[in-house]
């Protein structure tokens, strides 16, 4: 993590905390750039952190407007968020939701090689279930697997406010 947060006072570093994040979203929304124009698609997805390096593992079809836009241009920007509840209050600006949240730039990489494949799906179904899956070469072939390398990310939650 290096870039800071506008509210530092929502800003979570504890790693634990963040992987907790990490776990209990299932969809991240992967930015890139079409052109002029912004394209934003939710996906399941995997990770791995590693020496406090975050990693993304998506899959999808082999062919694509994804794809596309990914070949032209490599470089994304990820987000995701879970504990989702609103609030309310007596007066319109006391409304919101509580979240947490995980957001970052990357690049973006389409795996090649049966085995990346097999690693990525592999860590995509455990982030997404909890259990361990083997993949063997015939069902990797019809899928094409995106492996993000997050250089940069920031974390964040709002908890519920206390109006006590």
């Amino acid at each position: 993590m290096k870039r800071g947060i506008t509210r530092r006072e929502r800003e979570v570093t504890d790693m634990q905390e963040i992987l907790g994040i990490l776990d209990r979203a299932k969809i991240i929304h992967v930015g890139m750039i079409d052109g002029e124009y912004p394209y934003v698609v939710p996906m399941n997805y995997g990770y791995t952190m590693e020496d406090g390096k975050l990693t993304f593992y998506l899959h999808g079809s082999p062919v694509g407007r994804k794809l596309d836009v990914l070949r032209k241009n490599p470089r994304v920007f990820v987000e995701l968020s879970t504990d989702l509840v609103p609030f309310e209050g007596e007066a319109a600006c006391q409304h919101g939701i509580c979240y947490s949240s995980v957001m970052g730039d990357g690049e973006a990489e389409i795996v090649e090689d049966v085995e990346g494949k097999k690693e990525g799906l592999k860590i995509l179904m455990k982030t997404q279930t909890g259990k361990d899956f083997e993949f063997v070469d015939k069902m990797v072939t019809g899928v094409t697997v995106i492996k993000i390398h997050v250089s940069d990310f920031t974390a964040k939650k709002r908890p519920m406010p206390n109006r006590g």
